[in-house]
């Protein structure tokens, strides 16, 4: 008999018969049709595949992809999904999130899932507000922002997330932007194809409560001029006619054009496969408008993952103590009976 093949999905295929409930125009449209496509491009089992979110516009996710998924509690979604790949390592999973799901209630569980090196996919949707709720500022929001709950502009630092992963030591860290769709989907791919954590930022554009967040990295005319393409092994130039770099004077980055006594050789080179992390921090320190974005992957090293390890303890207990039971645990060491 004939061996029987699988057929090969297109990216409609992984995709649900759902109203998607996002506002036309938003930004999460572009996310979802990538992932689709690089799910497809990548021949993905939609049967071994799991989309965890938690609460907010990017966490309805899971509800638009024709995989298994679960919506679950708010900032917890990388708690859910370290018990579901710890206990099922044959699966593909992703977090889905957004800046204020993983940065405030949900910072601690972003920063231990990070630092464990579990084997997920952290995709996180940054718009700099909260859009679910209507237009409050969020952890990301820039100082001043004026929103319904900072009237008067927002007073605090806002947080990067990239320097969150890179101070956590995230092994794999990269960021994209949602209207940059071939680099999105190519930055994506990378994402699935790394074992160990993977956290992907994607500046993504609120267009009902913070329209133009980005509009400096997306308009044809700035962004060359605004952004960095990040490429392993390259130095770090820039600019519509490529004659600006980025150099270091010192630890600290700066600015250079090209040409006037300073040639390729002189500038900062991107090593994305370095275990040190300081030069991947200092990348994600660089913000408009004093210095290009940089987008791309930061980071992309290989480390032992948590649930290996957890799986390999769990077998050599197994092996060198048998088979546990509830019965032999509850009459063993020290017991009391209260009456």
């Amino acid at each position: 008999m004939a061996s029987a093949e699988l057929p090969v999905l297109k990216p409609a295929d992984y995709g649900t018969d759902q109203d998607v409930r996002w506002c036309p125009g938003c930004g999460d449209y572009s996310i979802l049709a990538q992932m689709k496509k690089v799910m497809s491009t990548l021949n993905m089992s939609r049967e071994d595949t799991v989309f965890v979110s938690g609460i907010g516009c990017s966490s309805r996710f899971p509800y638009y992809m024709n995989t298994y998924g679960m919506h679950s509690v708010h900032g917890r979604a990388p708690a859910f999904a370290t018990g579901l790949k710890s206990s099922r390592q044959d699966l593909t999973v992703f977090v889905i999130t957004g800046d204020g799901d993983a940065l405030s209630i949900g910072g601690n569980h972003l920063m231990h899932v990070l630092r464990r090196n579990v084997n997920l996919n952290i995709i996180l949707f940054n718009n700099r507000i909260y859009g679910l709720t209507k237009g409050q500022y969020s952890p990301t929001s820039e100082k001043g922002k004026v929103t319904k709950s900072t009237p008067m502009g927002a007073i605090d630092n806002p947080i990067h997330p990239l320097s969150v992963a890179i101070s956590c030591e995230a092994t794999f860290v990269a960021r994209s932007i949602d209207v940059h769709i071939k680099h999105l989907a190519q930055t994506l791919e990378r994402a699935v194809a790394h074992k160990g954590v993977s956290f992907v930022e994607v500046y993504q554009n609120c267009n009902v409560f913070n329209d133009g967040a980005y509009k400096w990295a997306t308009d044809k005319d700035t962004k060359a001029e605004t952004v960095l393409e990040l490429e392993h092994g390259k130095p770090l130039i820039f600019g519509k006619d490529r004659d600006k770099g980025i150099r270091l004077n010192g630890m600290t980055p700066e600015v250079v054009e090209l040409g006037k006594g300073i040639s390729e050789d002189d500038l900062l080179f991107h090593d994305e496969k370095t275990t040190e992390p300081t030069l991947a921090y200092l990348l994600t320190r660089m913000s408009h408008p004093e210095f290009p974005e940089p987008i791309g992957v930061l980071r992309d090293i290989d480390a032992p993952c948590y649930d290996d390890a957890i799986n390999y303890q769990v077998q050599q207990a197994k092996e060198t103590k048998g088979e546990a039971s509830l019965d032999k645990l509850f009459n063993s060491g020290d017991t009391w009976v209260v009456e």
